[in-house]
């Protein structure tokens, strides 16, 4: 039953990624059809990623009041509404209106799934989990591209994934009742941790209760310059290797794509390393790579340094999302995993709707050239808030 579970699991989360990078494809068409600008497509992620924070600060409410199987079944529905909305809608307006369910089905699935895999389930299915949500991330694009070449227009792609989406919900439904026969190596912890956390057992903190808690400034800062890391990388690397490097346009988006492939790839390698390293050494190899592939792409020693750089940052980034989640519990209690992992997942998304945006203007108004830094800023400060994290944390045993 565990085996069956983790795979309808692993189907979720490469649900989770299949509607992500819809837009982005499907835009260049979309917008000609609705008569919107092309700048109008970020009004409709703001949307989105808004809906997203909403939900992630509610997830521990919802998990409390519903279970994670019901909160799953219940947010994938409204993803998968909202994108039936989408594929029906003939205005701008309409968009935006879908949007907000769009958002709210995100946030809950992503971290009440999140929490329950770090419960439940060792760090290596943490990373394998993330690795299918970067496979699911990748299909959606390929599956808007047939539709729109076979015919089907931008709508026929939103209604295929829509599709998928109900049939999903309707296996979460079927399935409920294995997520209460899922036992979690945490009901054995030591006496000691649990007594730390024993008020918080039962009961619902408030977000400043959380914040005043010892180390969870520190990690939600750390989530957020990693999100904001990967954010910027993916959004900006193809422009700083056109526009800076003089790489040819089309190389260039094949290079950025690459970033993506290294981060998929990465998760599933690290999901074998785990069983050597533990979270908290998964995230200093993560931050070394990185440091590495960012170092690279400060060197102007030809395009393949530079190539090997944009991969490196990709495979850096891997390991350290999925271990800084699976190390939740360990280092806040599992009563509070949910409550911090909600926060955590809106900090992200903070993270990454705000910085690439911030990097535009400094590009246009300063230069691109200062690409490299701005990644170097985010992951000095993450790594100095990861290791104050865990001396924190160190202390506190």
């Amino acid at each position: 039953m565990t085996s069956l579970l983790l795979i309808i699991i692993y189907l979720a989360f490469i649900s989770l990624g299949l509607p992500d990078s819809l837009l982005g494809s499907a835009w260049p068409t979309m917008h000609l059809d609705l008569g919107a600008s092309v700048s109008w497509a970020g009004g409709i992620s703001m949307i989105i990623s808004a809906g997203t924070i909403v939900s992630s600060l509610a997830s521990d409410r919802l998990t409390r009041k519903l279970g994670t199987g019901k909160v799953t079944a219940i947010s994938v529905c409204m993803t998968a509404i909202a994108l039936f909305g989408f594929s029906t809608s003939h205005s701008f307006l309409a968009l935006c209106l879908w949007a907000i369910p769009y958002g709210l089905g995100a946030g809950s699935v992503d971290a009440a799934l999140n929490n329950f895999v770090a419960l439940h389930y060792p760090a290596r299915h943490m990373s394998w989990l993330h690795c299918m949500w970067g496979i699911g991330a990748s299909t959606g694009p390929v599956i808007m591209g047939w539709a729109i070449t076979g015919g089907l227009r931008w709508n026929g792609g939103y209604m295929i994934i829509s599709v998928i989406q109900i049939a999903l919900t309707c296996v979460l439904l079927i399935t409920l009742p294995l997520w209460k026969r899922t036992s979690s190596p945490y009901k054995n912890m030591n006496p000691a941790p649990q007594t730390a956390h024993a008020k918080a057992r039962g009961e619902r903190l408030t977000l400043r209760q959380l914040l005043g808690r010892s180390g969870i400034k520190e990690v939600l800062l750390c989530f957020a310059c990693y999100s904001a890391l990967e954010a910027t990388a993916g959004m900006w690397a193809a422009s700083y290797c056109t526009m800076y490097r003089e790489i040819p346009a089309e190389t260039a988006a094949q290079w950025a794509s690459l970033f993506y492939l290294g981060i998929t790839v990465g998760r599933f390698i690290s999901g074998f390393i785990t069983l050597r390293f533990n979270d908290r050494n998964m995230i200093r190899i993560g931050q070394i790579i990185a440091a590495i592939g960012i170092a690279l792409v400060f060197l102007s020693a030809g395009e393949a340094v530079l190539l090997a750089g944009l991969i490196c940052v990709g495979l850096g980034c891997a390991p350290i999302y999925p271990s800084i989640i699976h190390e939740t519990p360990a280092n806040f209690g599992p009563e509070l995993s949910q409550a911090v992992i909600g926060i955590q997942m809106a900090f992200a998304y903070v993270g990454s709707c705000l910085m690439p945006p911030l990097f535009g203007l400094i590009a246009q108004c300063v230069s691109i050239s200062l690409f490299p830094a701005f990644l170097l800023v985010f992951l000095v400060i993450m790594v100095i808030m990861s290791e104050k994290l865990h001396i924190t944390v160190t202390k506190k045993l």
